[in-house]
């Protein structure tokens, strides 16, 4: 019999526990379909609620207690609306959005995992035909970079005011965050094979790869740690010499995901660029409402991995009904998946989850349904 998995699961803010509460409606209606050793706990924290009551946003302990469960579900942290409440209690993003960054440096959660698909149904925002095969995984490097929270601000609040914002790269994350993503563009080229969508990429030799990893830097202007990945990249890619390889600074490349974006296939990228990145990503294969995202610790299983739609608290339309808990739907799919490196049966229903959250979007594109109507149908495909 499989280990019971525990999640912590933490709603937040906004949308967050009304796409959350779908979610667990899904996972609960798997866990009875396949008898999934699954076990779920709800935490009030991290909130605003929590903040208000309590002057903080989680408590000192926060990460001990996470630590115990094998992944952490979050819904969104941010705004908690709505917007025309100008009384509302409200904290700045730095603030509300810290414990995001606490967990993911707590639990070295150095893999953010961010697909982007134009799958049938989703919105379309590029009008050229070639869109439509737009299939690419952006591996964002999470643990360091442009996001160490290193530096200050002397003489604040005075016409002297200097602020500073410290970036370190180290070799070490630099290695294993570019291999990782030869790695999973090893992963998508088998899973394409399998699925009889193969794909293919020329190397700058003329040779024909089903697979490519794309490195984004802006070692132009930025030239040390850009230096750096580019030695590291160059260095890997030796490693597998059937993946074909490509590089493109960040500018450059927001400009070919709009202009071409069904070239590229993994793309690996500093912390800050790649959570830029994504966000475009993100809108070219449908919008947030359908993108899911996965902060993941590959290497250390005593660690647990986090999982959030990319989308954010949506204080406009919180506490309506309205949000579309699509791209919470992929994330927990994705969450299954994560827990099928241990239980081939979690596997299998995140893929089972996948398919009928795809189904769903395919077969009721641009209808306007609530949150719980959504919910609802999926759970009927899955126990159909």
């Amino acid at each position: 019999m499989a280990q019971t998995t525990h999640i912590a699961v933490t709603p937040g803010d906004g949308i967050g526990p009304e796409v959350v509460e779908e979610a667990i409606r899904c996972l609960d209606t798997l866990r009875t379909k396949h008898s999934l050793a699954l076990e779920w706990t709800h935490f009030p924290w991290p909130s605003h609620a929590w903040h208000q009551e309590h002057g903080k946003s989680m408590p000192e302990d926060a990460l001990s207690q996470l630590k115990a469960y094998d992944a952490i579900l979050l819904g969104a942290l941010g705004d908690p609306g709505p917007v025309d409440d100008p009384n509302r209690y409200l904290l700045t993003d730095s603030v509300s959005l810290a414990p995001l960054l606490e967990m993911r440096k707590g639990f070295d959660q150095w893999v953010c995992e961010r697909p982007a698909r134009l799958l049938p149904g989703a919105r379309r925002y590029l009008a050229d035909e070639r869109a439509k095969d737009l299939d690419m995984l952006v591996i964002r490097e999470n643990s360091e970079g442009e996001y160490v929270g290193q530096g200050g601000r002397l003489r604040k609040g005075t016409e002297d005011e200097t602020a500073t914002q410290m970036e370190v790269f180290t070799r070490k994350a630099t290695n294993r965050i570019i291999r990782y993503a030869f790695e999973q563009a090893h992963t998508r080229a088998t899973e394409r094979a399998n699925e009889g969508r193969t794909r293919h990429f020329r190397t700058l030799d003329g040779r024909d790869c089903e697979s490519q990893v794309c490195l984004i830097t802006k070692r132009n202007a930025l030239r040390y740690w850009g230096d750096m990945y580019t030695e590291a990249f160059e260095e890997i890619s030796k490693e597998f010499p059937d993946v074909a390889t490509h590089h493109e600074l960040v500018d450059a490349a927001c400009m070919k995901f709009v202009q071409s974006p069904w070239t590229f296939d993994v793309v690996v990228a500093s912390n800050l660029q790649g959570d830029i990145l994504t966000d475009l990503a993100a809108v070219l294969s449908g919008g947030m409402g359908v993108a899911p995202s996965c902060n993941l610790n590959p290497t250390d299983p005593d660690m647990p991995s986090m999982f959030e739609p990319t989308h954010g608290s949506a204080p406009d339309i919180a506490g309506q009904g309205l949000a579309d808990p699509t791209a919470m739907l992929f994330t927990v799919a994705r969450m299954l998946e994560w827990f099928g490196r241990k239980d081939p049966v979690m596997a299998a229903a995140g893929k089972e989850l996948f398919g009928a959250v795809a189904a769903d979007l395919a077969e009721n594109a641009g209808t306007r349904r609530g949150t719980e109507d959504i919910g609802a149908a999926i759970c009927g495909r899955l126990t159909a």
